[in-house]
């Protein structure tokens, strides 16, 4: 398990899992927590049942139905599974989580450690505003907020098409930064300096993490980019009991 480096208050916990420590077998091995990749039903949940364990997690997490998307949903008040890309909570003992393989997962707190959230952010939900919808949702001064970025796809790895450069450059000029010309019509894209630049627009400066490649780091992590059928990560954050 990899724990954010951020200065977050005692009562937030967080975690993001590697692909180890579970019961799939390959091409999913090993801790493979996403049921919709073609994995053993039976594994998955054997390997939800080893996470919510080892990270002696109060519930288990309120796990989303992942479209690309810009909703955020509270993770205390929806039932089983909802379509959205992120959730938050204000209640202690409630698990926020995104799985991703490649997508940059954003966790969220607020510095009193009373709010935290959870968002996927592929580059089509990053430029459709999933995080703008998160900070919106946590409903406080975003000066206030801290955010983490986990294990996504690094900058020397993930080539992107004009129109997806486009479609940032288009919202944020300075975003012209986050891409590095390779072949004609192609760039390499900085889906962690393209986060920066969104949180800090919308008045998030406390922005941590970001030195993950899941693309190139194969002992580690999950890459649906590298090897097409494979597991999912998660990350993780709630309040503890008592810090509500």
């Amino acid at each position: 398990m990899i724990r954010p480096d951020w200065p977050a208050p005692a009562q937030v916990q967080a975690a993001a899992s590697t692909r180890h420590g579970g019961v799939s077998r390959a091409p999913w091995d090993s801790l493979n927590l996403a049921a919709h990749v073609g994995d053993a039903e039976a594994a998955v949940q054997q390997n939800r049942i080893l996470l919510q364990q080892t990270l002696a997690l109060p519930a288990a997490p309120r796990w989303l139905d992942q479209v690309h998307g810009d909703r955020i949903i509270d993770a205390g008040t929806t039932g089983s599974c909802p379509q959205a890309d992120a959730a938050f909570t204000r209640s202690a003992g409630v698990v926020c989580a995104v799985l991703t393989a490649d997508c940059l997962p954003v966790l969220f707190c607020d510095r009193a450690g009373s709010r935290v959230a959870a968002a996927h952010a592929g580059w089509r939900g990053l430029a459709g505003g999933i995080l703008e919808s998160s900070v919106r949702a946590l409903d406080t001064d975003p000066g206030q907020l801290l955010a983490w970025l986990g294990p996504a796809i690094g900058p020397a790895a993930f080539e992107v098409g004009d129109e997806v450069r486009q479609a940032f450059v288009d919202q944020h000029a300075q975003a012209s930064d986050a891409f590095k010309a390779t072949r004609d019509g192609h760039w390499l894209a900085d889906l962690y300096r393209l986060a920066r630049i969104r949180l800090q627009a919308v008045g998030v400066d406390a922005v941590y993490g970001g030195g993950f490649c899941t693309f190139s780091d194969r002992e580690r992590f999950y890459s649906y980019r590298r090897d097409g059928t494979t597991g999912r990560m998660a990350s993780l954050i709630w309040l503890d009991e008592g810090g509500d």
